[in-house]
């Protein structure tokens, strides 16, 4: 297994927002690294207190885990079944929700879980060479054929999701992606505050121009802001990580 060091940025806003309802975390044990991004749902400041729970929860779970196999197996279901313990201690919480995005990193060896619409884009010789298919109304009339990718961004129904942590259903449903790691791959999870104004070929401009997680995050962050530039702004979240030998 080849060694490699990875370097990580995280940047959280409210953006044009009373409340920030993200959070975000990056968790390392025993050379293996976890990145969590989660963005809350229910209002009244319920959102923030399910995103935050639930990436505590995470983030414990991967240090007590000993290996990301293990971890994965049943993280979520753990961080769901918190999350529906705290919405039944108290009739206040009980619409809070929250999308979850995780990316573990053991050497060579990535996976990646997710809920929602709070998406993980994998880079490969700076270009995009994947991300994750949101759990939302726009994504389904997306892959129907009905609407194009960029309709996404745009549509009305953008903010339905059909999928998240806290949703009281018999089974939880989310994926996972196990995928190999190279020197020179890069990573962005991002709440949809950021990815609904920066656009895919935005992204990859910015990493060629700078490089390293946390010049390319604040180089995002600004375009996420100045692309949102005459409307309110939503809470936007992201982590980046680049590798490197």
């Amino acid at each position: 297994m080849t060694a490699m060091k990875l370097e990580h940025s995280i940047f959280s806003d409210k953006g044009g927002r009373e409340v920030n309802e993200d959070c975000a975390a990056a968790v390392s044990s025993g050379g293996r690294y976890c990145f969590i991004l989660c963005d809350g749902l229910g209002g009244h400041g319920m959102g923030g207190m399910a995103s935050s729970l639930v990436t505590k929860a995470l983030s414990d779970c991967f240090k007590a885990s000993g290996s990301i196999g293990e971890f994965a197996k049943a993280a979520l279901e753990k961080a769901n079944d918190e999350l529906l313990k705290a919405q039944r201690s108290d009739a206040r919480q009980r619409e809070m929700r929250t999308t979850a995005v995780v990316l573990c990193i053991d050497g060579d060896r990535g996976t990646v879980l997710h809920i929602g619409d709070s998406r993980l884009y994998r880079f490969r010789e700076g270009r995009v060479i994947s991300r994750t298919t949101d759990h939302s109304l726009p994504q389904m009339l997306c892959l129907a054929g009905e609407i194009s990718e960029d309709e996404i961004r745009s549509h009305p129904d953008r903010s339905r999701l059909l999928r998240a942590l806290g949703d009281d259903a018999e089974e939880l449903r989310y994926e996972r992606t196990d995928f190999e790691v190279q020197a020179g791959d890069a990573f962005l999870l991002c709440s949809d505050g950021l990815w609904e104004p920066v656009t895919e070929a935005e992204m990859e401009r910015l990493l060629e121009e700078t490089g390293k997680a946390r010049k390319w995050l604040s180089r995002l962050a600004g375009l996420a802001k100045n692309n949102s530039t005459g409307r309110i702004m939503d809470n936007y979240t992201a982590v980046a990580v680049t590798v490197r030998e």
